[in-house]
């Protein structure tokens, strides 16, 4: 047999076919009540019953890129391609070198499903042939849309820069927490 909530001279047709014509009837209040009691019994307060945030996530990065220039502005290369890995998306990527044996640092904009995530790094500078070879860190300091609150820092940072074309292929891995 179903419940039902009644309202004042209301006709309501139950589970079973039956018509009732009642005042105000509040149904289920007896479980409510019960399970009321039973949170109150067990420590469980209100704010437990609905909480106000949610839980922390992690998400361990472990992305790769293989990007093209977009543009060049002296010792600063703007690249741009797509990310696999743990979160698929769209990468641009900054990078300015100091100079030939020196180091670089990056600006990092990435833009997976849902939102956005920013950061920038460090890192040395070598070059070896038609290839020059970058490793440092990078911090993740800003998240949008369903990565809001996003923060890393620490992550692992390397790649190649193809010297003819400035092509550039890029890795990226460490631990994200929102």
């Amino acid at each position: 047999m179903r419940r039902v909530f009644l309202l004042r001279n209301r006709v309501v047709r139950t589970r079973v076919g039956r018509q009732v014509r009642r005042g105000l009837r509040v149904a289920g209040a007896p479980v409510i009540a019960c399970v009321w009691i039973a949170c109150i019994c067990s420590g469980i307060g209100v704010a437990a019953a609905s909480p106000l945030g949610h839980a922390a996530r992690t998400i361990s990065l472990n992305e790769s890129a293989h990007l093209r220039l977009t543009s060049k502005s002296g010792f600063t290369l703007n690249e741009q391609g797509t990310t696999s890995g743990s979160i698929d998306g769209t990468m641009y990527i900054h990078l300015h070198i100091a100079n030939n044996h020196g180091g670089v640092t990056a600006e990092v904009n990435i833009y997976p499903h849902g939102g956005s995530l920013s950061g920038s790094g460090s890192a040395s500078y070598e070059v070896e042939g038609a290839y020059a070879k970058f490793s440092g860190r990078l911090s993740i300091t800003r998240g949008t849309g369903s990565y809001a609150g996003s923060r890393a820092s620490g992550l692992s940072f390397s790649g190649t820069i193809q010297r003819r074309s400035d092509a550039v292929a890029v890795q990226l891995s460490g631990t994200l927490s929102e």
